[in-house]
């Protein structure tokens, strides 16, 4: 019997089969342990002295030392005891157990209502549902959920038929396990050996497993420590892929063969500089294996030919260019060329270029002339066309051209939304005469496509399927507040048309980001309808930090001038009270990890703007995590935040760090979610600075944590419990701004 055919269940000491509580019907009894821990008063920590070092320190690699601080300086912190690198450390258990008694506590008359905000959410999910096929020459890849099971089941079948073979039922692997999440997973040329990376904790640390899909075994060949990605060679038994150092920073590339000791794997590269992570991707062509090593602002890129490595085991890796302060790129393969996308020659917001692939020039020959108002992010290649992704007037688009005539044939994909987010989605295949998409806005849902270049026509092939949903109630617009410096912010915004009346102030809730270039798309989200249906506006702050408008939006706010991200924020929230659309009692905000960063800043800056706000794994205790080399992410950020242990930016950083600039005044209502096993922000970080607000702050708001002692950066891995979980900060948030509504309680 398969997943697909039965329920999941357990046995009992008589042999006699027990349905496992179900996770649909039952959350509190599947996730919870019952009865709940219930604490009246929150936590006091403990208070050891300890002081943080900035600058020079013995044994620690913190930067050119002529540049550090020395002596160094020192900055008291008495809650540092919380950090312990081991996550064992049993004070430190009992403390974050309390955090969560005491948000159980505070949170315990909402249970009706968590309850029924989840199944609200569960309502709007196609629970058994299959992904569009993908082809891999004469398979096509896909993968099923079933209703009941948290995880996804990876199947394939031949062309043209309906055969299935399950090549990975994740609900059979992830049985018994509190975490279970697939980095990566590839198929060897024949298709007959399936490699995947398994995380079993939440921390990212990702083990190899190679299968053979022939006779359903498992090879005993197994890589633990590594960082996700696979890639094949050429063949059906070399395998690549990259290990990490102690600061969890991708470092090395190796090179594997199947059935041979992993200690015997050829060390391809290292990257010794702690600025810079390594990485490995194979061309669109299958030709050369790319071994990238990149910083926020510099990058270089070698490349192997897997032709000729199957005839040269030694052969070494080739630099496309040396790497320059300063200058990024990324490539793809094409018959004799590499595309490649980069900021040379001035070129802020990217161009494409083209060099040959046999090195006979150094040379790159622009393929278009520069436009600074088009953001080029990534090219893809197949044999007889290429795509390039990238963004103009703020939204995600997607150009093809012909290589034989790249002007003349240059064009757009349109479509009828402007605010709308596009990518390509897997294409898999060189030879493919189309392209696969993906497309949703935020009253969309998501959308898979097929666009033919050569008669300039989209097909759909899916629409995620959104029980009880009709795009036709909500409505989505763009509006513009204006920064301290005259720059215009975008606002993305949606809301239901028969929950809101247009003539009075409405409940609103602001998300943020702002880091890394990254941007926060217009896009669906089914967990965002129990706020929508309840009469709130869901709005996005496109704040400079981000990639929304550009590289120079992201370069505009990092280092000395990340305060912009921030006042910026503030400048949205001030433009929707100031136009009418809300009230400080009716506003709360929201961030994610870097967003977290965001809600800490902001709440210091301008608290009396919010009723409420929730800070997912919050960055907000930067000047130390960010002084120590041996905290993961640490170097390769100080091109994005600054090094504190440098006078200059430790005085910047000052400014804004949220656990360093919390003051004697009050305070929205906080609800402030991390994981235990977190390894991009600690769950050190958000413990430290919930419990510093409680002490220093002046009002008798809440401000709650619930720390996830399963999960890692990105909550649960079961899609059950996360739905759970965001249930919970929902519900906190929908009572904050009064719109829970009797029936919720119930």
């Amino acid at each position: 019997m398969t997943a697909s055919s039965m329920s999941k269940r357990t046995i009992a000491a008589h042999a006699t089969e027990v349905k496992e509580v179900s996770k649909r019907d039952d959350p509190w009894n599947a996730f919870e342990k019952l009865p709940l821990r219930l604490e009246k008063e929150p936590p006091v920590p403990k208070k050891i002295p300890h002081k943080v070092p900035f600058g020079i320190v013995q044994g620690d690699d913190r930067g050119p030392e002529k540049d550090l601080m020395n002596p160094p300086k020192m900055k008291d912190d008495d809650l540092f005891w919380i950090r312990d690198d081991d996550r064992k450390d049993k004070d430190v258990i009992a403390h974050l157990e309390a955090e969560n008694a005491y948000t159980n506590y505070v949170t315990h008359h909402l249970r009706a209502a968590r309850e029924n905000i989840y199944k609200e959410i569960l309502s709007h999910v196609q629970e058994t549902d299959q992904s569009v096929p993908f082809p891999i020459g004469p398979f096509e890849y896909y993968y099923r959920t079933v209703e009941g099971s948290s995880y996804r089941i990876r199947c394939r079948r031949r062309k043209g038929t309906e055969d299935e073979q399950v090549i990975l039922d994740e609900n059979v692997e992830a049985k018994g396990k509190k975490h279970y999440d697939v980095g990566d997973w590839e198929v060897s040329l024949s298709q007959r050996i399936m490699a995947y990376s398994v995380d079993e904790q939440g921390y990212e640390d990702y083990t190899l497993m190679f299968k053979d899909l022939h006779t359903g075994e498992l090879l005993p060949d197994k890589i633990e420590k590594t960082s996700g990605s696979i890639v094949f060679g050429n063949d059906d038994e070399t395998v690549f892929y990259a290990t990490m150092d102690e600061a969890h920073r991708t470092n090395k590339i190796w090179m594997h063969k199947l059935g041979s000791d992993s200690k015997e794997d050829r060390l391809l590269y290292t990257e010794d500089n702690t600025v810079f992570d390594a990485g490995l991707f194979k061309t669109s062509s299958k030709r050369f294996l790319a071994l990238t090593s990149t910083s926020s602002e510099t990058s270089e890129v070698s490349v192997i030919d897997l032709n000729e490595l199957k005839l040269q085991p030694t052969l070494q890796p080739k630099v496309i260019r040396k790497r320059e302060k300063g200058l990024i790129y990324s490539l793809d393969h094409h018959q004799e060329d590499f595309y490649i996308t980069t900021n040379a020659d001035g070129a802020r917001n990217f161009k494409l270029v083209t060099t040959p692939s046999d090195f006979s020039s150094d040379k790159w020959t622009d393929v278009f002339a520069y436009d600074q108002n088009v953001k080029i992010d990534d090219v893809t290649c197949f044999s007889s066309f290429i795509a390039l992704e990238g963004r103009q007037d703020g939204f995600s688009q997607i150009w093809v051209f012909d290589p034989q005539d790249p002007k003349k044939s240059r064009q757009t994909i349109a479509f009828e939304e402007k605010a709308h987010t596009v990518g390509l989605s897997t294409n898999e295949e060189f030879s493919s005469t189309v392209i696969r998409l993906t497309y949703d806005s935020l009253t969309t849902p998501r959308r898979t496509y097929e666009y033919d270049p050569n008669m300039k026509e989209l097909k759909l092939l899916k629409e995620q399927a959104v029980p009880n949903y009709d795009p036709s109630l909500y409505k989505s617009e763009r509006q513009e507040a204006e920064a301290k410096d005259g720059t215009k912010i975008p606002i993305s915004l949606v809301w239901r048309k028969d929950a809101i009346s247009p003539s009075t102030e409405s409940p609103v809730h602001l998300y943020g980001y702002g880091s890394y270039e990254i941007c926060i798309e217009p896009q669906f989200s089914t967990a965002r309808l129990p706020l929508l249906d309840r009469g709130v506006v869901y709005a996005i702050a496109h704040v400079r930090g981000g990639g929304e408008m550009g590289r120079t939006w992201y370069e505009s706010a990092k280092y000395a001038d990340k305060v912009l991200t921030f006042s910026d924020f503030v400048a949205c929230a001030n433009h929707l009270v100031d136009t009418k659309q809300t009230t400080p009692d009716k506003l709360t905000l929201e961030g994610r990890s870097a967003g977290g960063l965001l809600v800490g800043a902001v709440v210091n800056m301008a608290p009396y703007l919010f009723k409420a706000g929730v800070a997912g794994v919050p960055f907000v205790d930067v000047l130390s995590t960010m002084s120590d080399p041996n905290i993961p992410l640490t170097t390769g950020e100080w091109e994005e935040w600054g090094n504190p242990n440098t006078p200059k930016d430790f005085k910047d950083m000052s400014v804004w760090s949220p656990y360093d600039n919390i003051k004697p005044q009050n305070y929205p209502n906080l609800f402030v979610a991390s994981g235990l096993f977190d390894p991009r922000v600690a769950y050190w970080e958000p413990a430290k600075w919930v419990a510093k607000l409680r002490e220093i702050k002046t009002d008798s708001n809440h401000v709650l944590l619930k720390c996830d002692l399963d999960s890692g950066h990105f909550s649960a891995s079961d899609r059950y419990r996360h739905h759970w979980e965001r249930a919970l900060e929902l519900s906190f948030l929908l009572e904050q701004l009064g719109c829970l509504r009797k029936q919720d309680y119930v």
